[in-house]
C-alpha cells in the first residue's frame, strides 16, 4: 500500500495564512532571488513555486527597469557588469544600482533584451553573439550568427518563439544591412533570408524599440526630409514605415504604455524635446515635453558640462525619467529638468534597453552550442555596485 504524505509535505505552508494568500499574493511578487531562496524553506513551497502558470505570474510582476552597463577593470581584465536602475521610491542611492551579474569576456556589450533574455556582443574577442538569462544563470553561444549584424529580438506570436532579426551588407562600402534575415532560437536551423522592400536608410548603429508586435528604428535626417521610422511587423515579418515628427539633434525612440516617442538633445540650448504618437495605435505625433537641463546646478556642483549620452525611459510608475551622462557623472532628472539624483562611477553608461527579470524556463537554451549552467561568462551575480 502506498504510504501518505509525510507531516511535512501534509502541512499548510503556514499556519496563520492560507496558501493561495502566501503563494499568489505574498511569493508571487518577490525578487527571483528572494523566490529561490524560499524553496529551501520547505518542499510545499518549492512545489507551488516551481509550475509554470506560477513562473508567468511572478514574472508578470516583475518591474521592467531601464538597464545600465557598467565596465570594471580588474587584474584578469575588463568584466561587464549588468545593472537594473532600481529607482523606485524609498531606496537609498547604494541601492539603486544593483548589479544582477558580472559577466567576464573583456568588452562584452549589450545588444538586446527581451522578457528577461539579454543578447551579448563579444565580437572584440572574436567571442561573437550569445543569449543569456539572468535569474536563471543559463548561457548559450549563439555562433550560427557570427557573420551577422543583430538588428532586433522579438517574441513571434503565431508560435511563441524568440526570434532574432539579422542583418548582411552586399557591400563592404556600406554600414546598412542590404538583405535581411530570421534566426529562430532553438529551431536547429540557420537563419532563414526574408523577401523584403523598402529597407533603405537603416544603419547597423540603429537601436531597435518593441511597441505593439512591431520592432522600430528612426532613421537618419537627411537634409530636407522629414525623420522616418523603419517598423518591422513580427507576426507578418515585413517591413513598412511611418513618418517621425521632424525634429533636430541627437533622436532616440523610446516606448512607454504601449506608445511610441521620440526624444531629441540639442546641444546648443541644453533642452531635450519629447515628442509621443497620441494614441497607442496612432501614428501622428504630438509635442509633450521640452526638458530643460539644469547647466548652472550642474556646473557649479560638478565642474563641467558636456553630455556625452542623454537617454529618456520610462519610469515604474509610467512616468519619463531623463538620464544623462557627464564625464564620470550619470545625472537622474524628471521630466521638469530637476536633478533627482547624481551617481558617480568611472564607465557607467545608461541603455535604452529594459530589463524585465524572469524564472520562466526556455526549452531552448540546452539545444544550441555550448549551453551552460552558472558557468562562464559568469563571474558573480547580484553583486552591489554603489557609488565609486
Amino acid at each position: 500500500m502506498a504510504e501518505g504524505p509525510s507531516a511535512a509535505e501534509a502541512a499548510p505552508l503556514h499556519r496563520g495564512l492560507p496558501e493561495e494568500i502566501i503563494v499568489w499574493e505574498i511569493l508571487v511578487r518577490l525578487p527571483p532571488k528572494s523566490l529561490l531562496r524560499c524553496r529551501a524553506v520547505c518542499p510545499a513551497w518549492r512545489r507551488a513555486t516551481s509550475t509554470r502558470d506560477f513562473l508567468l505570474a511572478h514574472h508578470a510582476r516583475q518591474p521592467s527597469l531601464p538597464l545600465l552597463r557598467g565596465y570594471h577593470l580588474s587584474g584578469d581584465g575588463v568584466s561587464l557588469d549588468v545593472i537594473p536602475f532600481d529607482h523606485r521610491a524609498g531606496l537609498a542611492a547604494v541601492d539603486q544600482l544593483q548589479s544582477v551579474a558580472r559577466l567576464g569576456y573583456s568588452y562584452f556589450g549589450l545588444e538586446a533584451s527581451c522578457d528577461g533574455l539579454l543578447v551579448l556582443n563579444g565580437r572584440y574577442r572574436n567571442l561573437g553573439y550569445s543569449i543569456c538569462n539572468l535569474a536563471t544563470r543559463q548561457h548559450a553561444r549563439l555562433e550560427e550568427l557570427d557573420h551577422f549584424a543583430l538588428l532586433g529580438m522579438y517574441p513571434h506570436g503565431p508560435t511563441g518563439e524568440y526570434r532574432l532579426l539579422l542583418g548582411k551588407s552586399l557591400s563592404y562600402r556600406t554600414l546598412a544591412p542590404d538583405v535581411f534575415y530570421i534566426f529562430t532560437l532553438g529551431s536547429g536551423q540557420l537563419p532563414r533570408r526574408i523577401s523584403c522592400s523598402n529597407v533603405g536608410g537603416m544603419s547597423y548603429e540603429s537601436s531597435s524599440i518593441l511597441c505593439h508586435g512591431s520592432l522600430h528604428w528612426l532613421l537618419e535626417q537627411h537634409e530636407g526630409a522629414s525623420n522616418m521610422i523603419k517598423v518591422f511587423n513580427t507576426t507578418t515579418e515585413s517591413f513598412r514605415q511611418m513618418r517621425a515628427p521632424a525634429v533636430l539633434g541627437r533622436t532616440k525612440l523610446f516606448e512607454i504604455d504601449g506608445m511610441l516617442g521620440v526624444s531629441s538633445f540639442n546641444a546648443a540650448a541644453a533642452t531635450i524635446d519629447i515628442w509621443m504618437t497620441q494614441t497607442d495605435e496612432s501614428e501622428a505625433w504630438a509635442f509633450k515635453y521640452r526638458v530643460e537641463l539644469p547647466v548652472a546646478e550642474l556646473t557649479e556642483q560638478f565642474g563641467k558640462f558636456h553630455v556625452q549620452q542623454s537617454v529618456v525611459v520610462p519610469s515604474w510608475d509610467g512616468k519619463l525619467l531623463v538620464m544623462v551622462k557627464i564625464e564620470d557623472w550619470l545625472h537622474q532628472l524628471d521630466i521638469n529638468g530637476k536633478l533627482v539624483t547624481s551617481f558617480h562611477r568611472r564607465s557607467l553608461h545608461p541603455t535604452e534597453l529594459r530589463l524585465k527579470q524572469t524564472l520562466v524556463p526556455h526549452t531552448f537554451f540546452p539545444t544550441l552550442e555550448g549551453y551552460v549552467v552558472n558557468d562562464s561568462p559568469f563571474i558573480s551575480q547580484l553583486l552591489q555596485c554603489g557609488a565609486s
